[in-house]
């Protein structure tokens, strides 16, 4: 996993891999979830994707467009 930028300073995200229909976002608190292209769908996907490498945002658009909505929890 790559370290998240967290270019605010406030994220609660810690690090994310990505892959071509997933991303795995490390939670400073919560632990390590997958996102992929099923669920919660391709579009969320392709923003996150974006906001990681961006390293700004990616916590914000988490909670707010896809709160629960992912595909596993790994730990």
């Amino acid at each position: 996993m790559k370290p998240y930028r967290n270019r605010s300073g406030r994220s609660g995200v810690l690090a994310y891999a990505i892959g071509e229909s997933y991303i795995l976002v490390r939670f400073v608190n919560d632990g390590t979830y997958e996102y992929t292209d099923a669920k919660p769908g391709r579009m969320h996907l392709h923003n996150m994707q974006r906001l990681a490498t961006a390293g700004i945002g990616l916590s914000t658009y988490i909670g707010r467009f896809v709160r629960g909505n992912y595909a596993r929890k790994l730990d």
